[in-house]
């Protein structure tokens, strides 16, 4: 049986640098970790976690801000 795919909603407040989150997120089990890998959410409005399959998806109605 395979595991349920966890979806995050991020703001755009956690969205870092050039468009991206760092998973593993700050809530996620130290058990669980991985390496830090950073994903993109700004070219499509989600992204997904090639270790853990965690999908980070921006919050409705978020916008990123270009710098």
């Amino acid at each position: 049986m395979t595991q349920p795919v966890a979806v995050v909603e991020v703001t755009a407040q956690d969205v870092q640098g050039p468009g991206v989150v760092a998973c593993p997120n700050p809530k996620m089990a130290l058990w669980s970790t991985h390496p830090k890998v950073f994903i993109d959410v700004a070219t499509t409005g989600e992204g997904k976690c090639p270790y853990c399959g965690t999908v980070y998806r921006l919050k409705a109605g978020e916008q990123l801000h270009a710098h």
